[in-house]
């Protein structure tokens, strides 16, 4: 550990606007590119693979892939809420032994469950929506990706603990490193190989591998407040509870997104045969999961300045609140609120004036550009609320309050979205499995605008407390 001034010190001092800035624009950034190369996945695998069934694939595997590195991302967040509470205290001893503890449960629960989903492939995909038309494209691209799932489980903790100590732009880079190779490796291994589905596989994973890769040198190199290897490697148990209590947040909310990736393509698989029948005939359920999969890859893109924000006040709450500093912590929240309304309405209005062009510039295909385009603005109806609904959420995992943050990830698939899938397409088919998505989203902003106004209004600055209890001694 460093024994001069560290960089997290600024989380406590600096303007709050500027901190905010400072630390959502990397985060933004590093995820904005995340999501162009994600769009260039399916731009290549669109126009020069499998198309439409590749799109599918890799629709379905995602969710898949993403749940078994969660657990990576889960030990991240977790660990370093209770890491930057701990800088924040002025205890370093303890977010060094909270490090030491996420690395051996990144490790155990990463590997182990990636060994589960090469066992379990069919039964895997097959959940998560696989039809026989899409099942030989997902074995090919989930094998591949399989072998860069615990570089990624790796990368998601070390970003969130990188993020924590006040260093945003290295954060960035583990997003950036795997985007810009992913980007490459996909022009060379499928437009100069011609290896379709499988370059874009190989490219993935590669890019996997090298953010993983990047992250464990940031740790050997002395560039951080952490140390890789210093201290025992074993794990304590009170440790572990405050991890747990905070990053299972993370994990259910992963495990809500694949909830709802099952029941949803489920659900566009059935209603989409319906919808089609005339012109597609069986494949109109391949064809309902693709037009979603085109949809995910614009949903990152478009949330990422919002994402970006999220992650940007996480440190900054977590910090402050183990300071008591409950006024920078208040001013935090309510910055981060106003930038995300902003942004959110100018990002829709592109979205509802331009629907055609933008799915046009990612396919060529007739029926896609044909139908998706409605239900992107359809979809993105929600996009304003969005933004609270995933600050109140940062918030309370923020601040080591894993019950709302809990009760607000459920209610946004569980309570509202999914209910609301079976309701409305019982009463107008596939439009109805659109409509629950953005209507769920609002309900679910709502709840967590009410909530959040309530906790944050509570807080007092230590400051103010040490003013009130001057005044009553007089």
């Amino acid at each position: 550990m460093k024994s001069a001034t560290k960089t997290s010190d600024k989380l406590g001092t600096a303007s709050v606007k500027s901190l905010l800035i400072q630390q959502s624009l990397p985060a933004a950034f590093g995820f904005l590119v995340m999501s162009v190369y994600q769009l260039v996945d399916v731009w290549f695998v669109s126009r020069y693979a499998e198309g439409e069934l590749a799109i599918a694939a890799i629709t379905v595997v995602l969710p898949v892939t993403f749940l078994i590195s969660s657990f990576g991302m889960a030990v991240g967040v977790g660990g370093a809420s209770v890491l930057a509470r701990a800088l924040g205290e002025g205890s370093p001893e303890k977010a060094q032994k909270t490090f030491n503890n996420q690395i051996l449960l990144t490790l155990g629960f990463v590997l182990l469950f990636v060994l589960m989903g090469y066992v379990f492939q069919t039964q895997l995909l097959t959940l998560f929506g696989a039809n026989t038309e899409i099942m030989p494209y997902a074995k090919k691209y989930f094998n591949i990706l399989l072998l860069g799932l615990p570089f990624l489980g790796w990368a998601m903790m070390s970003n969130n603990t990188i993020r924590a100590e006040g260093k945003p732009k290295v954060a960035m880079l583990t997003m950036i490193i795997p985007a810009v190779s992913n980007i490459v490796l996909d022009y060379v291994l499928i437009l100069q190989f011609d290896m379709g589905l499988e370059g874009a596989a190989w490219a993935t994973t590669t890019g996997y591998m090298l953010s993983g890769l990047y992250t464990l040198w940031f740790f050997l190199s002395g560039r951080s407040e952490l140390s890789f290897g210093q201290g025992p490697l074993r794990l304590d148990f009170p440790i572990v509870g405050e991890i747990a209590s905070i990053g299972s947040i993370t994990l259910v909310r992963q495990s809500m997104f694949s909830l709802l990736a099952i029941v949803l393509y489920g659900q566009l698989d059935k209603w989409g045969q319906v919808e089609y029948a005339a012109t597609l005939g069986e494949s109109g359920g391949s064809h309902a999961i693709a037009i979603y999969g085109l949809i995910r890859g614009f949903t990152l893109f478009v949330a990422f300045p919002i994402i970006g924000i999220m992650q940007g006040l996480m440190p900054i709450v977590s910090y402050n609140y183990g300071a008591n500093n409950g006024e920078r912590v208040k001013e935090g929240v309510w910055l981060a609120m106003q930038w995300t309304t902003v942004i959110s309405l100018l990002l829709l209005s592109v979205i509802v004036i331009f629907p055609e062009e933008l799915i046009g510039i990612f396919t060529e295909d007739k029926d896609l550009l044909a139908h998706t385009p409605r239900v992107l603005q359809l979809i993105f109806v929600s996009l304003p609320v969005m933004g609270i609904g995933f600050i109140g959420g940062a918030y309370f995992q923020a601040v080591g309050k894993p019950i709302p943050a809990l009760v607000l990830t459920l209610a946004r698939q569980g309570l509202f979205m999914i209910p609301l899938m079976f309701i409305l397409s019982s009463v107008v088919g596939l439009d109805g499995v659109w409509a629950s998505l953005p209507a769920g989203e609002i309900l679910a902003g709502i709840w967590a605008a009410l909530w959040l106004y309530q906790e944050v209004s509570k807080l007092k600055d230590r400051k103010s407390e040490s003013t009130e209890i001057d005044t009553i001694g007089t």
